[in-house]
């Protein structure tokens, strides 16, 4: 019997959202450290303007945010927004993978795959690096992983799939343009992407990352925010094309079949 069952729906939802927060505050403090290549564990979080340690009190997600009104306890330094906005962001992602697919394993695989893609967003959009320490674990993460979702032959032709894909890319780029056009990062991020969730779902992901990608820098060019000299990340365009897919991945691919040969 599910335990689930004899717990009130909104009592879940509490509990999800807090797990969530949880999360995110550990996306944060990967935000903030791994581009120094610091350890994420050790020492604890301290203030980066007075550098005294931050009691757990104050260390609670989101919470110890509106408490403290944004700002240190001991020097008063303003704290910035940015900390709880991806600890809401990632509460909420986690609750809409909670209502879909319940307690499962689905949902514990998309409780590690969020904060990754958060972290990853965050950090290529502040430093234009996909850090090793992300993607490198997360392909051996997405094969174990997807040989549960998708079944080992079709995790490991997803890695070979995306990586290959991306490499070629590159290579190509570099060729023509005599520059790097694609960085090393996001050809693991695609790898790993690939290796979790099959060689189908990494081809839609591909499609939708480019148009979305295409779509932000055609607005860029009219709104004469970008050039065509500006270098956008990929990275943000590739979680967001990775969370359609976990989500809707098989509903939407069974619509650009049914799509393109007139079924119903």
């Amino acid at each position: 019997m599910n335990i689930l069952i004899t717990v009130p729906f909104s009592l879940q939802v509490v509990a999800v959202l807090f797990l969530g927060m949880i999360l995110g505050s550990f996306a944060n403090v990967c935000i903030y450290r791994l581009p120094k290549n610091e350890s994420v564990i050790l020492p604890r979080s301290r203030c980066p303007s007075c550098n005294t340690q931050i009691i757990m009190w104050d260390n609670i997600p989101v919470f110890s945010y509106l408490l403290l009104k944004g700002k240190c306890r001991q020097c008063a330094a303003p704290i910035t927004i940015l900390y709880p906005i991806i600890e809401i962001v990632t509460a909420f992602f986690i609750l809409f993978g909670f209502i879909k697919f319940s307690a499962s394993w689905e949902f514990l695989i998309f409780c590690i795959v969020v904060p990754a893609l958060i972290i990853i967003t965050v950090v290529d959009i502040k430093y234009e690096i996909i850090p090793d320490i992300i993607t490198l674990p997360g392909i051996v993460f997405g094969v174990l992983a997807g040989s549960y979702l998708v079944g080992l032959k079709a995790s490991v032709i997803g890695l070979l799939v995306g990586g290959g894909t991306f490499l070629i890319v590159s290579e190509i780029y570099y060729r023509v343009r005599g520059s790097v056009g694609m960085g090393g990062g996001d050809i693991k991020f695609i790898a790993a992407i690939g290796a979790l969730l099959g060689w189908q779902q990494v081809i839609l992901i591909i499609f939708l990352s480019a148009f979305m990608g295409s779509v932000f820098g055609l607005a860029g060019l009219v709104g004469k925010k970008l050039s065509t000299l500006t270098k956008v990340p990929f990275g943000p365009f590739l979680a967001g094309g990775t969370l359609a897919a976990y989500f809707s991945g098989e509903r939407i691919i069974q619509l650009y079949i049914m799509m393109i040969t007139g079924g119903y």
